[in-house]
């Protein structure tokens, strides 16, 4: 439910509708907007309990309307929060009319490696800096991350090269670990349905940067957010990263570009478009990152080795040095406004 106020209402008539819903054992969500203030209940009501606040709250000197959410997501559906939301990490702002560009291997193999990607990242415009600690492997002998001093290597180079940071957590227990080390936790696609996980990333307080299953419709994509968002972290950031794809032959996964202007008319929050794991090819990673732009993502993340054919993973996917720089001057001569610092 959402109580929408006349324009001008006054804080008093404002608290008067908060203290009506918390009378009733429920928690008010005011939303400040432009020109007017709305009150959301994140909660679900039964029918005597919406019958019953729509009778009290509507009488209220300074409500406008008030309106039932069309979607099972409240916390992150535009409905609820009507303006975009700008996720801002260490002066460097994911939405809000930016593009953001976050770059780097897919796993940190070493110091000198990592240093070296850092640099390159740093040197093209990029501010956000990705790199895998702990890495969720299909083949259990496949390399698996250098976990916690793999978490010491990203926050040391991030911090000589003044960059913000983003690495995937992998368990509700790790949340805590991780977010010593690093500016943002990343969810993985195979984890965004790990509800634990998602509840102890939202009470961390960090940046949540969630990555869409492969098989994942958008709704339980947003709902996915709702539990980051449910426990009072609304800093939430969508990624698609690709969908399983009628015919593996060519690519690793289907990119679902339509998905970006989708979310971006149903949820207020960030949409970043990772064309890596959306194609698994390297020469196709440029062409649908310009695509992502042009369709209104808020940024892309996007792998790149100082030398792919070393890679301990995804050396397929990832740019070299010399096609990462190409890509950040072709995204420029687009007219995509590289989110700086």
């Amino acid at each position: 439910m959402i109580i929408v106020m006349r324009v001008g209402a006054t804080q008093e008539q404002i608290d008067s509708v908060a203290d009506a819903i918390r009378a009733r054992g429920l928690e008010p969500l005011v939303m400040p907007g432009q020109d007017r203030v709305a009150i959301g209940i994140p909660a679900s009501l039964g029918n005597d309990q919406r019958t019953d606040l729509t009778a009290v709250v509507g009488v209220i000197e300074g409500v406008s309307k008030i309106t039932e959410t069309s979607h099972p997501y409240k916390l992150a559906s535009r409905e609820f929060h009507r303006d975009d939301t700008c996720v801002e990490v260490k002066g460097v702002r994911i939405g809000g009319g930016s593009f953001v560009v976050m770059g780097g291997p897919c796993s940190v193999e070493s110091y000198d490696q990592f240093s070296t990607a850092a640099k390159i990242v740093k040197s093209s415009g990029a501010t956000i800096l990705r790199g895998g600690a702990f890495k969720p492997r299909t083949s259990p002998y496949s390399f698996q991350g250098l976990a916690e001093e793999g978490l010491k290597i990203l926050k040391s180079v991030g911090d000589e090269n003044g960059l913000v940071t983003i690495t995937e957590v992998m368990s509700g227990d790790m949340v805590g670990l991780v977010g010593e080390y690093v500016d943002i936790l990343q969810i993985g696609a195979r984890s965004m349905q790990n509800f634990p996980l998602l509840i102890e990333a939202g009470k961390s307080g960090k940046p949540v940067f969630l990555k869409r299953g492969p098989s994942a419709p958008i709704d339980e994509f947003l709902l996915a957010a709702e539990y980051v968002l449910n426990q009072g972290n609304s800093q939430v950031i969508l990624c698609e990263r690709g969908i399983i794809p009628l015919d593996r032959t060519y690519t690793r996964n289907t990119l679902d570009l339509a998905a970006v202007p989708v979310l971006k008319e149903h949820s207020h929050l960030p949409v970043i478009v990772d064309p890596s794991h959306g194609t698994g090819v390297a020469k196709y990673v440029t062409p649908m990152a310009k695509a992502a732009f042009v369709v209104g993502a808020d940024g892309i993340m996007v792998e790149m080795h100082p030398n792919p054919k070393s890679a301990l993973s995804d050396g397929s996917q990832a740019l070299t040095p010399e096609q990462f720089l190409s890509m950040m001057s072709e995204l420029k001569a687009l007219g995509a406004p590289i989110a700086s610092p």
